[in-house]
């Protein structure tokens, strides 16, 4: 898939483990380990706007486009 999550970086820059930001998010643990993991065939941009929020960054920061 030519798009690319980078929420594991942007976790680990800002220090934030998965169940915080779960918590601080609104999500479950699992939804927001589907999207870490690149397997979430959606997002919601209300989560989108809410995880950036938190981690203080932009949608590009979290998901990336690269050609195949």
């Amino acid at each position: 898939m030519p798009i690319i999550v980078n929420l594991d970086i942007m976790m680990a820059r800002r220090k934030i483990s998965l169940n915080e930001l779960s918590e601080r998010v609104e999500i479950t643990p699992a939804n927001l380990s589907v999207l870490k993991t690149g397997k979430a065939k959606a997002i919601r941009f209300s989560t989108l706007e809410a995880i950036c929020r938190v981690l203080d960054c932009q949608p590009a920061d979290i998901l990336e486009y690269k050609a195949e």
